[in-house]
């Protein structure tokens, strides 16, 4: 792993934010994005490099971090909820007590048991913010788990002083086994005295710690961890998928930067071939070669463009054969109109028009033909390359795996998956013709003006 900025020297951390291209050209973010994540030196994109040298514990302090402040920027909805679903509680709590009653004809009317249920229950729901940003802050992990449940059981037992003082002072907060009623723990309406606040808290914290702590501490202890690893797992599935796009995109990066100095090669060996014959000749493919490499230049980042610009491309790669060939290749476009804002990969058509000439005109003593058809049907692109060559005997002998369409059908599979085709087709009577299959894609504005047209007409 480079530790320098390769484009202002720079030492980078090993933990700091650094980015690379296919070939491990590394630069800091400053130069990156002077660049426009382009790599000045290959012309590949730059992606972030994976931060090292931090430990497992640093991760996982970071994601208690970015959960923490996560559920923070939500505290209004937490406290909304947790009103809620006690208001709920109390309800049906009030509901279930009132119908189990009725038959006996207790003499419990519906106001009384409705303030001992939501005395007892209601009083719950100002203590659960603060229990869940607790659970939050302190989490229990493999690795700490034995303090941590300690500090757990402490601020239960907390909870539960908390809540028996909201209780207290509710007027049906305590159970007075003298008189056999619910009342107030504060003030005895009997005596119209004030009660002794060490043997009602005593006698109440008794009679509810064990069901305060298990019934109410713990599970809003574990929804709070649900919760949280439910974020961190969804967090973590998008890292993943970001970090398998960026890889994608750097493995199509690869291929795209292998094809581009494979074509260059044989055009200078067009060049280099007419350089002792035809000087005329090789500085016009020299010019044309120019024009060829700035196009290549301009669309360095890019992976998808319009078949349009493909075709621009195409143009100038043939233009520098003809000069090699002149009368002997002679060139036919079929392109159906509504396809030339279709998205396809960009330098799709030249490895397919390379094999073309090397394989098909240049073994015609008298030239040849090359013919490009491209049309649309069933929402599929199919582009067909076809030359009037010799063509094959058995098509176990035609070079599938030369480098310009091994390379080509490795782009396709990373683009489409299985949702393509490369097909050679060589008929009886000579010829060769090759055939890719690929979705049909139009950018939403070019539909939207076809649509409308249409409608028009």
């Amino acid at each position: 792993m480079k530790t320098t900025c390769e484009g202002c020297s720079r030492d980078l951390q090993p933990d700091g934010e650094a980015y690379i291209c296919s070939f491990e050209c590394t630069f800091c973010n400053d130069c990156a994005y002077r660049q426009h994540s382009i790599c000045p030196h290959c012309g590949g994109e730059l992606v972030r490099r994976p931060r090292r040298g931090i430990s497992v514990a640093s991760v996982a302090s970071k994601e208690e971090s970015d959960t923490e402040v996560h559920f923070a920027n939500r505290t209004g909805l937490i406290w909304a909820a947790s009103f809620g679903v006690w208001t709920f509680v109390s309800l049906a709590a009030t509901a279930t007590i009132y119908q189990l009653y009725r038959p006996g004809n207790s003499g419990l009317h519906l106001g009384t048991i409705a303030g001992m249920e939501f005395s007892q229950i209601l009083t719950y729901a100002p203590l659960t913010p603060f229990v869940f940003a607790f659970a939050l802050r302190y989490p229990l992990r493999r690795e700490n788990w034995g303090r941590r449940s300690l500090l757990h059981l402490a601020a239960g037992i907390a909870f539960t002083l908390a809540h028996l003082f909201l209780r207290g002072l509710t007027p049906y907060g305590y159970w007075d086994a003298v008189h056999r009623q619910w009342s107030s723990a504060i003030w005895d309406s009997y005596t119209h005295a004030f009660r002794s606040p060490w043997l009602v808290f005593r006698s109440m914290f008794l009679a509810s710690v064990v069901d305060d702590i298990s019934g109410t501490y713990v599970p809003i202890i574990l929804i709070a961890h649900a919760m949280s690893y439910y974020r961190r797992f969804r967090e973590r599935q998008l890292r993943a998928a970001q970090l398998e796009g960026q890889l994608a995109k750097a493995h199509l990066q690869t291929l795209k930067s292998q094809l581009q100095p494979h074509f260059l090669f044989n055009t200078m060996h067009s060049i280099s071939a007419l350089m002792l014959t035809d000087v005329q000749a090789a500085d016009r493919m020299m010019s044309r070669l120019s024009d060829l490499l700035r196009m290549s230049l301009e669309s360095a980042g890019t992976q998808i463009t319009t078949l349009n610009r493909e075709l621009e491309f195409v143009h100038c790669y043939l233009d520098i054969e003809k000069v090699r060939f002149e009368e002997r290749m002679h060139v036919i476009f079929e392109i159906a109109p509504e396809t030339l804002d279709a998205q396809v990969p960009h330098l799709l058509l030249q490895p397919l028009v390379d094999n073309a000439v090397k394989h098909g005109i240049s073994k015609v003593p008298g030239g040849g033909e090359i013919r490009i058809t491209v049309n649309a049907q069933n929402g599929e692109l199919q582009l067909k390359v076809a030359d009037n060559g010799p063509g094959l005997k058995s098509l176990s002998t035609f070079p599938a795996n030369g480098f310009g369409l091994r390379i080509t059908r490795e782009r396709l599979e990373s683009l489409y998956g299985r949702n393509h085709s490369l097909e050679v087709v060589s008929p009886p009577d000579g010829g060769l013709t090759i055939c890719v299959r690929i979705p049909l894609t139009v950018p939403h504005e070019t539909r939207a003006a076809q649509i409308s047209a249409a409608a028009s007409d």
